[in-house]
């Protein structure tokens, strides 16, 4: 028996850290933390699905009430995570996935829950240099130019925050990317202080 993982995952648009987040879960690896949003849902979205989706007023008054452990706007709209998505799962010692900017991992990393604080695994994935960082972006071919080049310019200022954090991977092919990411967590659950005397 042990407690959960928070495993933290953060990296620029480009760097494959969603599709290794969504891969773990799709293995059973580890639940994924289904953030909320004031924005409106878009062709496809489910309720509870990719996002909660909550009323402004709504929104605001569970940031009143301390219900987020991150919370931010963007572009007009409220973007966070609820405690209830987290702590539950890992006093239950499931393993929950969040793939989270950088300033929402400051925002959790600064908790004072001693839950969390014990669960936390912060690891920022990231391209070798901004050669490779900018081919991905590219290669998506998705894009507008204008587009890119904001992405380009965003993920550089994002990536100057990698020594925030406790890990880093350096991002190679896909499967040697996830060979590493599931290695941490494998690691992690070996780790003393999670472990529960029977």
């Amino acid at each position: 028996m042990r407690t959960g993982i928070l495993f933290l995952v953060s990296g620029p648009s480009g760097s494959g850290k969603s599709t290794l987040c969504r891969r773990l879960e799709s293995e059973g690896e580890a639940e994924f933390s289904v953030s909320c949003t004031t924005r409106a849902p878009r062709e496809g979205e489910r309720d509870g699905s990719e996002y909660h989706f909550l009323k402004r007023e709504d929104f605001e008054r569970r940031i009143a009430a301390g219900d987020f452990i991150e919370h931010a706007e963007v572009h007009g709209n409220f973007y966070g995570t609820l405690r209830s998505e987290v702590v539950d799962r890992l006093a239950e010692g499931i393993d929950v996935v969040m793939d989270i900017d950088v300033q929402g991992a400051a925002q959790v990393r600064a908790i004072e829950d001693p839950v969390i604080r014990g669960a936390l695994v912060d690891l920022f994935v990231m391209p070798p240099d901004e050669r490779e960082l900018e081919a991905r972006l590219r290669g998506r071919a998705t894009d507008s130019e204008e587009v890119i080049q904001l992405r380009l310019r965003n993920a550089i200022e994002e990536m100057s925050h990698w020594s925030d954090y406790s890990y880093r991977l350096v991002s190679a092919t896909r499967e040697e990317d996830y060979a590493q990411f599931k290695s941490l967590l494998v690691a992690e659950r070996m780790r003393i202080s999670r472990l529960r005397n029977p």
